[in-house]
């Protein structure tokens, strides 16, 4: 099976352009003049990457929902995955998404299942996505479980903008408090501090230490910035390391304010993904597994294995849980009503709306807090520097009084 572009005259007269798999070019012009298109060019994409013709491209989050949605409501309305795909890869506008769709409908032509077809494309179909619908497979109900990750999908893109969209003026008063410092620093001070130079006067101590401030960032600024990028290479690489990230995510949960929002957000995230994945009829290590793989935080991953573990020896979900000392009480509370009840996908489900109300409302304190935070630290800097500028001009008044 191959991947080829073409140009095509649709029913209404447009031009249309996009990417098609087939046996060979002949087979690629019939499929279109079914699809009422009347070619005029089809080539193989040999010049493309690998990458691009095979589909193993990235699709952002924005598209990803879309995608998800689109599938859920085809398969639902009768269309085979194959005809799904085929379908919203020749409306995508992306040429990118035409090709990762294209390719993966490709495979599922040479005889693939859809789960096994997306694994080919794991850049642009995470681990959990995958779960899920190698899950909807088994249990038969491909199209609710996709319209159940599609919903998913859009709840933690949603909380994901949400505290992108309140980190910006944080973000943005943080660069200009930098960037103000920095001017004082290169312009206003040797300005200043040159006049007592000429007297001969010993400057004090918070004085001659702005200053050597001051020449350092003259004489070395420019160095910082490659400085800092090499340092911030570095401690990616260093984060990567398994004790290294444990070590680190570890200490960020016992923060006082921002360990809560970071412990919400991943047990949200966490229960989301365990009542998606298990609502679809995946076994409860599998939606463990999966649950794992959909969080950042090391010490969540490690203790969703620790669980997995212990669950598959045979104890109750919500004991295991709760032996880790790592998921919140309340949702600890909830899998164990669940449990009890026999509707645990829905309790997951009910726990992760709890918890991702109160990330909304913890993550809107913290940012509260940081704001005036960032200004009485930027405050503080000036403060500093013009104090720094102020006490020799009170030394030369007090010696001119005592004079």
């Amino acid at each position: 099976m191959a991947v080829f572009d073409y140009v095509a005259i649709g029913a209404d007269g447009k031009r249309a352009t996009g990417v098609i798999t087939a046996d060979s070019a002949r087979s690629a012009r019939k499929e279109l003049r079914m699809r009422q298109l009347s070619p005029l060019d089809v080539k193989e994409a040999r010049q493309k990457s690998a990458s691009k013709t095979t589909g193993r491209g990235h699709l952002s989050g924005t598209d990803l929902v879309l995608t998800t949605r689109q599938l859920a409501m085809l398969i639902k309305s009768g269309a085979t995955v194959e005809e799904a795909l085929g379908a919203i890869a020749s409306e995508a506008e992306k040429p990118g998404t035409r090709r990762v769709l294209m390719g993966v409908r490709g495979r599922v032509q040479e005889g693939y299942s859809f789960s096994e077809a997306l694994s080919q494309s794991s850049k642009a179909f995470p681990p959990y996505y995958r779960a899920v619908v190698s899950a909807g497979q088994s249990s038969g109900r491909l199209g609710d479980v996709m319209d159940r990750l599609a919903t998913h999908l859009e709840k933690s893109r949603k909380l994901r903008n949400k505290l992108l969209s309140a980190l910006i003026y944080p973000m943005v008063l943080s660069l200009v408090a930098m960037l103000v410092v920095v001017l004082l620093l290169i312009f206003v001070v040797p300005a200043v501090i040159e006049q007592f130079e000429t007297l001969g006067q010993d400057l004090p101590p918070l004085t001659n230490a702005v200053i050597g401030v001051s020449e350092f960032m003259r004489g070395w600024g420019l160095l910082l910035v490659p400085a800092l990028l090499i340092g911030a290479w570095l401690l990616r690489g260093a984060f990567r390391t398994p004790a290294v990230k444990l070590g680190w995510d570890r200490f960020v949960l016992r923060l006082p304010l921002l360990g809560k929002v970071i412990k919400s957000a991943n047990a949200a995230q966490f229960a989301r993904t365990f009542a998606t994945l298990s609502g679809s009829g995946a076994t409860v290590p599998d939606a463990l597994m999966a649950a794992r793989g959909s969080v950042g935080n090391e010490v969540f991953r490690q203790a969703a294995n620790t669980v997995r573990r212990q669950v598959e020896e045979g104890q109750p979900l919500n004991r295991a849980m709760r032996g880790t000392g790592v998921f919140p009480p309340m949702l600890v509370h909830m899998v164990a009503s669940g449990e009890r009840g026999g509707d645990l996908p829905s309790m997951m489900g009910r726990a992760a709306d709890y918890m991702e109300e109160e990330l909304d409302s913890n993550a809107t304190v913290a940012l509260g807090l940081l704001e005036p935070l960032l200004i009485v630290m930027l405050a503080g800097v000036v403060a500093l520097i013009v104090l720094a500028i102020m006490l020799p001009i009170l030394q030369l008044n007090t010696m001119a009084i005592g004079a």
